[in-house]
């Protein structure tokens, strides 16, 4: 009770600064007075020619004219840089909306990259509120040559941009600046019943070389989230999504030559597999995805990160298709459903969408690689999260899941509600409860609370956490770090945003404390940084952390200072330095030695080339090295190297076509250590991906691709033969040739 007090006491401390910081002098502009845009039916689309001589096309007045684009950063409510104009209109099928974007074509940044590779591009974007809950929002942007990108947007949660569907863009650069056209069709969102169809609607123009980022209706960072602030669509008259049946087959054949360690031994395999996925949309609204054998072959690998010395697990992101579309809907605050613990499902039914002012989502699946037990058991899984949306932009929700296997089994239950309490202030929420059942019929619970205070503001931002779990709390298809912890945790970020080359500034505090049930503290966390922020997406950041850790029972003081820079300055080079100096807990200490504190030094660059508008190559480096402390008794005479960790990416992207691209990949990694100070294993290793695309349209694709992968092992002769570290990586573990083409049918 105690602890809880002391937690209470801080945050009423901590909210008074921020709540008299949070009145901001300036005067709130004006809104724009247009909330309202009507649009009509055409029986013929508006001809994406007709807008690129500069005349804006001959029957351009048929359709809706959007102008009065405004700033959201780096100004607040100032128009937009460079005149913007959007023609709006629809028919039977598609909702169609062209830009025309005045701007010098030779400063425009566009490039012809993959699907969803544009992000540092200058762009255009809709934004549509089909249920017009104030909540969600589909996103469909595309670059200046008609490149796409599409996700979904979430209040109180992050952008999607794993969510894929079919729509259609162009775009040309004229002498003018450049024109985009994008089609949308109907059957490819979701919407509600009704012959009248009233939608939530923003547009959007992005210029990176400004860091501008500019809407219609005028939406502020004075209000918190942008879906609330939306216009509204009206003017749709009869549509529907049609029967919407799409039949996705897909096959694939992949040859391998692996090491099996287990005997050791190399072997070939090959592996020729079919499967489907089918989708139906009900009402309109609900979406039914059904699945056979599910592709889940990853053509795009994970990105490098380090992971040895980590006390905890680090987070991989979900890239298989059946998980990703809707995913939005099985999220809570604390993540109780991280669909990569299913590691290979077999069939599996999914039910997701909004029904009123309710959403759902519901999964039932089985995984055929669920662990090390006897025989082909598989798990069971079940999850269902329902949410209801109440007083406008408010929700409360409830989700269970459940995890069976030979016997056992994990139940988790969840409720969670978001309260808007005023423009600019939100709190979250979240109580949970587990129960768990080994093989052995032994029994476990555990229960979790979550607490969000948080205020969103253009020239402060605050945040409080609080996140109290039991040391028998346990989720097996959810993502939590660690359990048996209260944890409290805060964040001030003072932002002030000047007129001139510096687009804002300003410091940033965060603190974290961790204790265990007992109110023995664990962890300590107080950290002050600075940044400074240029246009051309240019920000030097500089912090200093002081920090404690209870590890192995065993108390440290560690610190660390880090320098962070990027900059976009030339449309055709990007890059980005990190360094951070100061001490580290070794936690993987050599047989026989305690935990101890190390100097610590790492650091990462990172470089984007594009020479020329079809090319990419990226270039990526981390590092990190732990030595002993000067006059440390493990340091000797002198300090010693304890280990280090060197990750090399050499990334390379040729685009043909907006169809067609090619990828190449190298990756290279090494771990070395001292063994009479560290046992974490020495690794040296690389590997190559290639992989040709040719992709018409989300679903139908053609991939064909190499992979090898080289580590430092030998063989020895013997019987059996035995496997041991070398001093190079010159044996390869796995290489594969794979073939997959999936087709979309649509009915």
């Amino acid at each position: 009770m105690r602890i809880r007090f002391l937690i209470v006491r801080t945050l009423l401390l901590a909210l008074m600064p921020a709540m008299v910081l949070a009145q901001d002098p300036q005067p709130l502009p004006q809104q724009n007075p247009i909330s309202t845009l009507r649009i009509v039916r055409l029986s013929e689309p508006l001809q994406f020619d007709d807008f690129l001589d500069g005349a804006e096309g001959a029957d351009h007045t048929r359709a809706a004219a959007v102008t009065g684009f405004r700033q959201r950063d780096p100004g607040d409510g100032v128009a937009v840089s460079a005149p913007t104009t959007a023609y709006l209109s629809y028919d039977d099928e598609n909702l169609y909306v062209v830009f025309v974007c005045k701007d010098d074509p030779t400063k425009v940044r566009a490039t012809l990259a993959n699907r969803e590779d544009v992000g540092n591009d200058d762009g255009v974007a809709v934004y549509l509120d089909t249920f017009h809950d104030r909540k969600r929002a589909y996103i469909f942007w595309a670059n200046p040559l008609g490149v796409q990108l599409d996700g979904i947007m979430t209040e109180g949660q992050d952008d999607d941009y794993s969510f894929d569907t079919v729509w259609q863009s162009e775009g040309q650069l004229t002498p003018e600046g450049y024109v985009v056209r994008l089609t949308i069709p109907f059957r490819s969102l979701r919407f509600g019943s009704g012959a009248a169809q009233s939608w939530g609607i923003a547009l959007g123009r992005f210029i990176r070389r400004y860091n501008e980022e500019s809407y219609w209706p005028y939406l502020t960072k004075r209000v918190s989230g942008l879906v609330p602030q939306f216009a509204t669509l009206e003017g749709l008259q009869d549509i529907a999504p049609g029967r919407n049946v799409r039949f996705n087959p897909y096959t694939a054949f992949t040859g391998a030559r692996f090491l099996d360690a287990s005997v050791p031994a190399f072997r070939r395999a090959n592996d020729a597999r079919i499967g489907l996925d089918a989708k139906a949309v009900l009402g309109g609204a609900l979406t039914l995805d059904g699945t056979v054998n599910p592709d889940f072959s990853q053509v795009e690998s994970d990105q490098p990160q380090v992971t040895i010395n980590e006390r905890f697990e680090v987070f991989f992101p979900e890239k298989r298709p059946f998980f990703i579309e809707n995913a939005g809907y099985f999220q809570t605050p604390v993540n109780l459903f991280f669909s990569r613990r299913i590691a290979d499902p077999g069939r599996g039914l999914r039910l997701t969408g909004k029904a009123g002012r309710w959403a759902v989502g519901a999964i039932g699946t089985d995984d055929r690689a669920a662990g090390a037990v006897p025989g082909d058991a598989r798990a069971g899984i079940g999850v269902v999260r329902v949410q209801r949306d109440f007083g406008g932009e408010s929700t409360v929700g409830m989700l269970a899941s459940d995890r069976s296997l030979h016997g056992g089994s994990n139940r988790v239950v969840s409720a969670d509600t978001r309260l808007k309490l005023t423009k600019t202030w939100i709190f979250s929420g979240q109580a949970m409860a587990t129960r768990t059942q080994d093989t052995s019929a032994t029994r476990s619970s555990g229960t979790g609370w979550y607490a969000n205070l948080l205020h969103d503001g253009r020239n402060l931002d605050y945040s409080a956490t609080y996140l109290d779990l039991s040391p028998s709390f346990e989720t097996q298809l959810g993502f939590v770090k660690r359990v048996g912890i209260r944890q409290f945790g805060q964040q001030l970020q003072i932002i002030r945003r000047p007129k001139g080359p510096v687009v804002r500034f300003g410091p940033t505090f965060t603190t974290s404390l961790d204790w265990d049930p007992h109110g023995r503290l664990l962890d300590r966390s107080l950290e002050a940084s600075f940044e400074v922020k240029l246009r051309r997406e240019t920000k030097l950041v500089v912090g200093r952390e002081q920090a404690f850790e209870l590890f192995g029972g065993l108390p440290f003081d560690t610190h660390r200072t880090r320098a962070t820079f990027q900059s976009e300055w030339l449309k055709w080079l990007a890059g980005s330095a990190k360094i951070g100096l100061g001490t580290a807990v070794n936690h993987k200490p050599a047989k026989g030695l305690s935990p101890y504190l190390a100097d610590a030094q790492d650091g990462a660059v990172g470089l984007t080339l594009r020479p020329i508008r079809q090319l990419r190559l990226d270039h990526t480096f981390l590092y990190e090295r732990l030595k002993t402390r000067p006059g440390a008794a493990l340091a000797g005479d002198s300090p010693k190297r304890i280990l280090a960790n060197r990750i090399l990416r050499e990334k390379l992207n040729y685009q043909f076509t907006r169809l067609l691209s090619f990828r190449a990949i190298v990756d290279y990694s090494t771990v070395d250590r001292d063994s009479t100070l560290s046992r974490v294993e020495p690794e040296h290793r690389w590997g190559v991906d290639l992989l040709f695309t040719y992709l018409v349209h989300p679903g139908t694709a053609l991939y064909v691709g190499y992979s090898d992968r080289y580590e430092n092992f030998r063989l020895l002769p013997g019987n059996p033969p035995a496997l041991e570290r070398s001093s190079s990586p010159g044996m390869s573990m796995g290489r594969q040739v794979f073939v997959k083409l999936n087709y979309l049918w649509l009915f």
